[in-house]
């Protein structure tokens, strides 16, 4: 099965990886002005936005991609990445020609403020409340400039990949491919911000010091999810970086 992608524009090509908090709709604040200066590709993960959560063997999100970019006809590209899209961008990085990685985990050990995040989450979900689940997900990655409709939003991706993911019988197998830090070498921008979990920041700071060609941006406003918060401001960081 290949995942459900969309593609506008010309010129190089630049793959949007979204965040497991939201789905390919995070990008809807950058996708035209991207468009008009690259050939610009979105994917859903399956279990997520128009992918279902289906699959009948083992599957990685970052082979799902891969195999997108195969059947486009794209060998290599830049990846722009959010939060559990990095982890997917550094494991397809052998196809990258940059990386933009916005507020990675990296694979650092979790902190307790991502563990007790991930608690209430199941909590909630055992209980049968998604929705609480799907809020707790919105106050959690949104940062102070995120308003409302935003929040809704958030609530509204997510609560739709909650309801997807445990409607499924039986849950597909996933596999996380390995990937070495040391043997990527493309340009890479990592984004980070204040408002952010300190697991998230860690782990952008660790990746600023690893990747041998990386730049550290700090965004002074920023929660986990940027694109959302101020979508025309990352647009123009994307634009100048790309």
């Amino acid at each position: 099965m290949t995942i459900w992608y969309e593609r506008a524009g010309e010129g190089e090509p630049v793959v949007l990886l979204p965040s497991s908090a939201a789905d390919a709709g995070m990008w809807d604040g950058q996708w035209d002005a991207l468009a008009a200066r690259f050939q610009v590709i979105r994917v859903d993960y399956r279990g997520f936005g128009h992918t279902p959560y289906q699959a009948d063997r083992p599957y990685s999100d970052a082979g799902d991609v891969a195999e997108v970019l195969a059947e486009l006809g794209v060998e290599r590209a830049a990846l722009v990445a959010s939060s559990y899209g990095c982890r997917v961008a550094l494991q397809l990085a052998g196809l990258a020609t940059r990386l933009v990685l916005m507020n990675p985990g990296s694979g650092l050990p979790e902190t307790e403020d991502v563990v007790a995040f991930g608690e209430e989450e199941d909590r909630l979900l055992e209980a049968g409340d998604v929705e609480g689940a799907a809020e707790l997900n919105a106050r959690t990655w949104l940062g102070p400039e995120a308003d409302e409709a935003t929040r809704r939003r958030v609530v509204e991706m997510q609560r739709h990949a909650f309801a997807g993911q445990l409607a499924a019988d039986p849950e597909p197998s996933q596999f996380s491919p390995e990937y070495d830090l040391d043997a990527i070498k493309v340009p890479a921008l990592i984004v980070t911000g204040p408002y952010d979990l300190p697991y998230f920041r860690a782990g952008a700071r660790h990746l600023a010091g690893r990747l041998a060609d990386a730049e550290l941006v700090e965004l002074e406003w920023a929660g986990h999810l940027p694109a959302l918060e101020r979508p025309e401001e990352v647009t123009r960081l994307l634009l100048d970086y790309l």
